[in-house]
C-alpha cells in the first residue's frame, strides 16, 4: 500500500497518543523516565511527536486511565508553548462524542502537559494496515462520524489542520474519535456565520511556514498561506480517498514531490484504484480534492448531508441486493383457538433466528403480521413487503404432540423453495424452530458464521411451560401500547416462576415496567422493579444482547446515562442486528437533548428495519432543528411514503396514522393533518403516547391551546417522559408557553 507515512515528520504512536505536528523535524525516539506528573501515575509510553510524548497514566483522584502529553523538555521554545496553550484552550472548548476529551492542562517542573481522553482503540491507520482499503459503506459510516466531530469543531471556529489516518481512532465500542488538536488554529470571529466557510485567522507561527502532515495537507498549507475550514474538507478527502483505495491521491518519493502534487496534480480518480467506488462517493472525494478551496463543499455541515444522503442510498443498493425474507404468521390449525399464541410465537422466534444473520435481509414481525388472516396470493405479499421469498405455515397441536408446517416459497415465479413436515412432542419446539432456520439458509445458500450459529441455536429455557408463558406474553407485548404491557407483564412473571433461570423472561419484565413507566404510570417502584429484573437477566445469561438493552433502558431511566451508554454498546457489540438496540439508545439520546448521536443511532436502527417510519420522522425532527430544511423535508417525504406503507398493511395503525399527520403538517397539507390527526385520535383516545404525538401535530398546525390540551392529558394518563417535552424539536414553538412551563415544573415532581 503506498501512502504518506515516511513523509510524516513524526513517529507513529498508539491509539489514544495525539502526536504533535509534523512541522517540526523528528526525533530520536526517547523519552524522559518519569514516573509521575502533577497527580497523575505513568504508566508507559504510547508515543512521540515533533511536540512532546504522550504517556498512559492512572489519575488516582477520579480513578480513571488517561493520556497525558507532555512537551519535550529539549525542545521548549517560547512559541511551542504557544502552541501547546493553544491546543489545550482549543480542545476544551470541543465536548463531542467523536473528538478526544481534554481533562486537563497543567505545568510542572518537568513542563507542561495536557490530560485527554485515553482511547483504548485501534487508528484508523492500523486498521488500514490491517485491513486495507474498506468498503465504501463502512468508509462512509467512519466519514460521517469524523464529519460530525469537525461540525463541532468549525462551529467553535477552531480548524484542525492536522487530519491523518493517525489522528482517528476507533473506541472499544466502535466509536470514531477526532485525536489531537496539536496544530488547531483558532479563527478569529467571523464576520457572518459558518456558511462563509472562509474568514481571516489568527496566525500564531511565522507567515508562510507549512504545518501540517505532508500528504494529507491541502494546497494552501501547502503554501504555506493561510487556512479556513475548507482546508479540513481538503484533508477529509484524502482520508476517504485513503480508506476506499488503500492508496493516497498525492504519492512521491520525497516530501518535496508530494507537496508540488497537491498544489499541482490532479489525482487519479478513486474508481480507477478501486472499481466498487460507487461513482458518486468518487464524486464526492473529487470536490474535496479540489485545489481551490472555493471548489470544494464550504462546510462540513453541507458535506454531512451529503454524505449520510450517499451513505443511506449506498445502504439501501447493498439491502436489496440481499437475500430477503418476510416470515408469516403461521396459520392455527388447533381445535383450541386459545393455541393463537403459540403459532404467532413460532413464527415470531422464527424471525428472530434469521434477524441474528447478517447476510440475510428480513422483515420485521410488525410488518409480516400485518398479514395475519388475510388470504392473498403470496406473490402479491412479496411484493409489498419488498422480499424475494416467503415463508408460511401452520401449526396443530394436540395435547404434548405438535405438527408443524413450513414452506419457503419463491417470490419471483411461485415455486417452493424449501417444504418440510416436522411431528414431535411440544418439548421438541426448539429444535424444530432452529431446523427451519437451518433449512431456510441452506435453501437460500447463506453460509453461516460461527457467531450466528451459535445464536441461533441457542435455547433461551428448557422448559416448555415456561415458553408458553412467555410466548402469551410477546403477543401481547408488541402491540407497543399500554394495556398490552400491562397484559404481557403478568404473563412474563409467570414463566419466571416456572423457570426461574429463564433470563429473556427477566429482560422482557424489566421491558414492561420501563414501558409502563414511560407511558403509562411514572412511579418510582416501576424503575426499581426494572432494575431488579435487568440485573437479575444479566447474571443469568451476561451474553444476551436483550439482557443488555432491558439494562441499558433501566439505567438510562434511573438518571445513570453512561451506564446505560456502555450496556446498549454492549448489546449492540453482542448483537450487531438488534433493532431495539439501537432504537432505544437513539430515544436516550434524543431525550437529552443529543441530536447528533440520536441522529446516528437512529439512521442504523432504521438500517436494520427500513419499514419503520419512526426513524425517518425523528431524523426529519432532528434536520429541522439544526436548520437543515432540505434534509428535513427529505426524510419527512420519506418518512411519510413509509407511513404510507404500514397503513396499507394495517390500516388502524394509530400510531403510524399520528405521525402520517405530523409529515402532512410539516409538509403544509393543514387539511390532511387535521383529517389523520382525527382518525388516529378515534382509534384510542385515552393513550398517553398518542396524545402526546397529537400535541406535537397541533403544536406544528399552530393550534397551541389543543396542543398543550393533549400534552396535559398525555401526563394526565401517565406519560412520563419529560426528556422529550423538554428536547423535542416539533415542540418548540410553545416552550415558552405559560401552561406549558407549568406542565414541566408539575412533571418534575411525579
Amino acid at each position: 500500500m503506498s501512502d504518506a507515512r515516511e513523509y510524516e515528520g513524526i513517529t507513529r504512536g498508539t491509539a489514544g497518543a495525539a502526536g504533535g505536528g509534523s512541522d517540526d523535524e523528528p526525533t530520536a525516539l526517547t523519552a524522559p523516565p518519569l514516573q509521575r506528573i502533577g497527580e497523575y501515575r505513568i504508566e508507559r509510553v504510547l508515543g512521540y511527536g515533533g511536540m512532546g510524548v504522550v504517556y498512559r497514566a492512572h489519575d488516582p483522584r477520579l480513578g480513571r486511565t488517561v493520556a497525558i502529553k507532555i512537551l519535550r523538555p529539549e525542545r521548549t521554545t517560547d512559541e511551542l508553548r504557544r502552541r501547546f496553550h493553544r491546543e489545550a484552550r482549543a480542545a476544551a472548548q470541543l465536548t463531542h462524542p467523536n473528538i478526544a476529551t481534554v481533562h486537563e492542562l497543567g505545568e510542572t517542573d518537568d513542563g507542561c502537559f495536557i490530560a485527554m481522553e485515553f482511547i483504548d482503540g485501534l487508528t484508523l491507520r492500523e486498521v488500514l494496515l490491517r485491513e486495507g482499503r474498506l468498503a465504501p459503506v463502512r468508509a462512509l459510516d467512519i466519514a460521517i462520524q469524523i464529519l460530525e466531530g469537525l461540525c463541532v469543531a468549525h462551529a467553535h471556529n477552531i480548524v484542525h489542520r492536522d487530519l491523518k489516518p493517525q489522528n482517528i481512532a476507533f473506541t472499544a465500542d466502535g466509536r470514531v474519535k477526532i485525536l489531537d488538536f496539536g496544530l488547531a488554529k483558532i479563527l478569529e470571529a467571523p464576520s457572518g456565520d459558518e456558511s462563509s466557510g472562509a474568514g481571516p485567522t489568527t496566525e500564531l507561527t511565522v507567515e508562510h511556514r507549512v504545518m501540517g502532515t505532508v500528504g494529507y495537507m491541502s494546497p494552501e498549507q501547502a503554501r504555506g498561506r493561510p487556512v479556513d475550514a475548507r482546508s479540513d474538507l481538503f484533508s477529509f478527502g484524502v482520508l476517504v480517498y485513503e480508506m476506499v483505495t488503500a492508496a493516497v491521491p498525492f504519492p512521491g518519493s520525497s516530501a518535496t514531490d508530494v507537496l508540488s502534487a497537491i498544489i499541482r496534480d490532479a489525482p487519479v480518480p478513486p474508481r480507477k484504484k478501486n472499481p466498487d467506488v460507487p461513482v458518486r462517493l468518487d464524486r464526492l472525494i473529487g470536490r474535496c480534492l479540489e485545489k481551490e478551496a472555493g471548489a470544494r463543499p464550504q462546510t462540513a455541515r453541507d458535506l454531512l448531508s451529503e454524505v449520510r444522503e450517499l451513505r443511506e442510498a449506498l445502504t439501501r443498493e447493498s439491502a436489496e441486493e440481499l437475500p430477503s425474507i418476510a416470515v408469516l404468521p403461521f396459520a392455527n390449525m388447533s381445535a383450541d383457538p386459545e393455541n393463537e399464541y403459540l403459532a404467532d410465537g413460532i413464527a415470531g422466534e422464527i424471525i428472530n433466528a434469521l434477524s441474528k444473520i447478517q447476510a440475510l435481509r428480513v422483515v420485521s414481525r410488525t410488518s409480516s403480521f400485518a398479514f395475519k388472516g388475510r388470504h392473498e396470493d403470496i406473490r402479491k405479499i412479496g411484493e409489498q413487503l419488498g422480499v424475494r421469498s416467503v415463508l408460511e405455515g401452520t401449526v396443530q397441536k394436540a395435547g404434548k404432540r405438535l405438527r408443524i408446517m413450513a414452506h419457503l416459497v419463491n417470490v419471483d415465479n411461485g415455486y417452493q423453495l424449501w417444504s418440510d413436515r416436522f411431528d414431535r412432542d411440544v418439548e421438541d419446539i426448539f429444535a424444530i424452530q432452529d431446523e427451519i432456520a437451518d433449512s431456510i439458509t441452506r435453501a437460500m445458500r447463506i453460509v453461516l458464521t460461527e457467531q450466528e450459529k451459535r445464536a441461533i441455536e441457542k435455547v433461551p429455557t428448557e422448559n416448555v411451560k415456561a415458553y408458553d408463558f412467555y410466548l402469551r406474553g410477546r403477543q401481547f407485548f408488541y402491540q407497543f401500547r399500554r394495556k398490552g404491557w400491562e397484559f404481557a407483564q403478568p404473563m412474563f412473571k409467570r414463566a419466571i416462576e416456572i423457570d426461574p433461570g429463564f433470563a429473556l423472561a427477566y429482560a422482557a419484565v424489566a421491558d414492561c415496567c420501563s414501558m409502563l413507566h414511560l407511558f403509562s404510570e411514572a412511579s418510582e417502584s416501576l424503575v426499581a422493579e426494572a432494575d431488579e429484573a435487568s440485573r437479575r437477566a444479566l447474571e443469568l445469561d451476561p451474553e444476551l444482547a436483550e439482557a443488555h438493552v432491558a439494562r441499558a433502558v433501566a439505567q438510562n431511566l434511573r438518571g445513570d446515562f453512561e451506564e446505560a451508554r456502555r450496556q446498549f454498546t454492549e448489546a449492540i457489540r453482542l448483537d450487531p442486528r438488534l433493532y431495539d438496540a439501537y432504537h432505544f439508545f437513539a430515544r436516550a439520546c434524543f431525550s437529552r437533548g443529543l441530536m447528533d448521536e440520536a441522529a446516528d443511532l437512529f439512521e442504523k436502527s432504521w438500517q436494520v428495519r427500513p419499514e419503520d417510519y419512526f426513524a425517518p420522522m425523528q431524523l426529519a425532527a432532528i434536520h429541522r432543528q439544526a436548520g437543515r430544511e432540505a434534509d428535513a423535508s427529505r426524510m419527512t417525504e420519506t418518512g411519510l411514503a413509509v407511513v404510507r406503507r404500514r397503513l396499507e398493511l394495517n390500516p388502524d395503525d394509530a400510531r403510524a396514522m399520528c405521525f402520517g399527520a405530523i409529515a402532512h403538517s410539516e409538509l403544509g397539507d393543514r387539511p390532511k393533518a387535521i383529517e389523520w390527526t382525527r382518525r388516529a385520535s378515534a382509534m384510542d383516545p385515552e393513550d398517553p403516547l398518542l396524545l402526546y404525538n397529537i400535541g406535537c401535530v397541533y403544536t406544528l398546525l399552530g393550534e397551541t391551546e389543543s396542543a398543550i390540551d393533549c400534552l396535559e392529558s398525555a401526563v394526565d394518563n401517565g406519560m412520563g417522559q419529560r426528556g422529550w417535552f423538554t428536547n423535542d424539536p416539533d415542540l418548540e414553538p410553545i416552550r415558552g408557553h405559560p401552561r406549558f412551563q407549568a406542565l414541566l415544573d408539575r412533571m418534575e415532581y411525579l
